[in-house]
């Protein structure tokens, strides 16, 4: 058994750290907040853009809307669009996400290429031979769509340069602190009639029977709208994954703690118990002195 001497500067280290994780978890649940309200106020633009796409491809002889909207004869090369994190401490977070895309497109009859964002998922593919096509890492800690909308040009830009014939966004969907849920959304070509993912499900349904004419004109806003779509769902699906990296790791810092209490109840309990055995023994050797030395005064 440990010594007494031991024993403390164990209950000492486990006691630091989970000073160290209830700070982390402190901060997660701050920081999860604000990605939560970030990813709130997304959704109602992403959610008119959705809307006007919508009444778009429903007017009257539209048989040509836009190349990004146009399907391939055969998708035999797919573009991965894969959003992990940098840092982690946020239990099977980063694992989860990885895990879910690679079986998810290993059946895939296709060629497939990865953009990862996020340092982790970059590591975990290198280490399991993925085919990466580019890595964004290092993305601030509150970012705005100027610095995601690079990915998203990189993404159209393959597509419409013929590079790859599909488009997929896989992330980690925030229901809420205690359930994040890997998902998969195809990005291109963007499919209307089927729902644009997680966008989709708050943009609601749009009037199938009317009319509308846009200024400047259809193509023109398409050329813009289009593209632009884009990059907001990989906007807002690293807002999402940002929260469910934060929500996770709050979890994951307060079981750390909750088990390092635990632990240290442990450890205090084998303290007193070593305590208590040294205290016995030193009273066993005091009485066997004295028992030894009233031997010898007798004798």
């Amino acid at each position: 058994m440990p010594s007494a001497r031991e024993m403390r500067s164990r209950i000492r280290s486990v006691s630091n750290i989970s000073q160290v994780t209830r700070a982390l978890q402190a901060v997660s649940a701050s920081r999860a907040r604000k990605a939560e309200q970030a990813v709130a106020a997304t959704r109602p633009y992403a959610a008119k853009a959705w809307q006007v796409l919508q009444h778009l491809s429903n007017q009257p002889g539209r048989a040509y809307l836009h190349p990004l909207l146009t399907e391939r004869a055969a998708a035999n090369r797919i573009l991965v669009v894969l959003v992990t994190g940098d840092r982690g401490l946020c239990g099977a977070y980063n694992i989860n996400v990885v895990r879910y895309a690679l079986e998810r497109f290993a059946r895939a009859q296709a060629e497939v290429s990865y953009v990862v964002i996020g340092r982790k998922g970059r590591e975990m593919l290198v280490r399991r031979r993925g085919e990466l096509r580019a890595e964004f890492t290092g993305l601030p800690a509150e970012p705005v769509f100027a610095d995601v909308s690079a990915i998203g040009r990189l993404a159209v830009d393959d597509f419409l340069s013929g590079r790859f014939d599909q488009v997929y966004l896989v992330y980690t969907d925030y229901v809420n602190l205690l359930k994040q849920v890997p998902r998969t959304v195809k990005l291109l070509p963007l499919e209307l009639e089927t729902g644009g993912g997680r966008v989709a499900d708050f943009a609601g349904h749009a009037h199938q029977g009317s009319a509308y004419i846009y200024e400047p004109g259809e193509t023109e806003l398409l050329d813009q709208i289009v593209p632009r779509f884009t990059a907001l769902q990989v906007f807002q699906a690293i807002l999402e994954s940002q929260a469910s990296e934060h929500a996770a790791r709050m979890v994951a810092m307060r079981n750390a703690t909750e088990n390092a209490k635990e632990l240290v109840a442990a450890l205090r309990l084998d303290y007193n118990k070593a305590r208590q055995q040294s205290i016995t023994n030193d009273m066993l050797d005091i009485a066997g002195g004295a028992e030894a030395l009233a031997q010898a005064g007798g004798a």
